[in-house]
């Protein structure tokens, strides 16, 4: 299904290919040669979406700009099955495995690799041709990658790059009028969300 998103229309290579159950919405490019299989959503929320040549997104993975991150993928890039890739930005040749999730602000320079299960934080760089194990995690600029149970570790990096903050633009304490941070937050998201009340399906 390809539909519009903020007067937004995708532009689509007609040498690429979109599976009839996957979702394309809004200002979102796709180069020559790119595979959208089956399930996966792509979805420009505010900054666009780019998906460079011969670059792959496989079933049910779901790639999202918003409206302070856009989201960059470059040729020859492959996304696996069920993986969650949001405001980021992907150089060439990189490897994204089935449900491998990587957050705002990052970046993954050239032919790195996230394995199975495998996170790369908000805010957080690889440099080129970096492995994050199966079920790792990469925090940080640069990255250090320690395994899930260093949560400790992990937060030592992770607080600082102020997740509620970098993504909603609230911190973790109440703010004005004493509103819970998760109050805020699904206000201003369930707010931003309804504007695909005004979407319209293309084809």
């Amino acid at each position: 299904m390809i539909l519009t998103h903020d007067e937004n229309q995708p532009q689509i290579d007609p040498t690429s290919y979109v599976a009839p159950t996957a979702v394309v919405c809004g200002n979102v490019t796709i180069a020559a040669g790119c595979r959208i299989m089956f399930g996966a959503c792509v979805v420009a929320e505010g900054k666009p979406v780019t998906i460079g040549e011969n670059s792959i997104v496989m079933e049910n993975a779901v790639l999202r700009s918003t409206d302070k991150q856009e989201l960059v993928i470059g040729d020859h890039c492959l996304i696996g099955p069920h993986a969650h890739v949001v405001g980021c930005t992907i150089e060439g040749s990189v490897f994204i495995a089935t449900g491998a999730t990587v957050l705002h602000g990052a970046c993954l320079r050239t032919k790195s690799e996230v394995r199975v299960n495998g996170v790369v934080h908000l805010r957080t760089e690889l440099a080129p041709e970096t492995v994050v194990p199966i079920g790792w995690v990469a925090v940080g600029s640069p990255a250090v990658i320690l395994p899930p149970e260093k949560h400790s570790e992990i937060w030592a990096v992770q607080k600082p790059l102020d997740f509620p903050g970098f993504v909603y633009g609230f911190s973790r304490e109440s703010g004005e009028e004493n509103m819970p941070a998760m109050e805020k937050i699904t206000r201003r998201r369930s707010e931003e969300l309804g504007r695909h009340r005004s979407d319209r399906i293309i084809r």
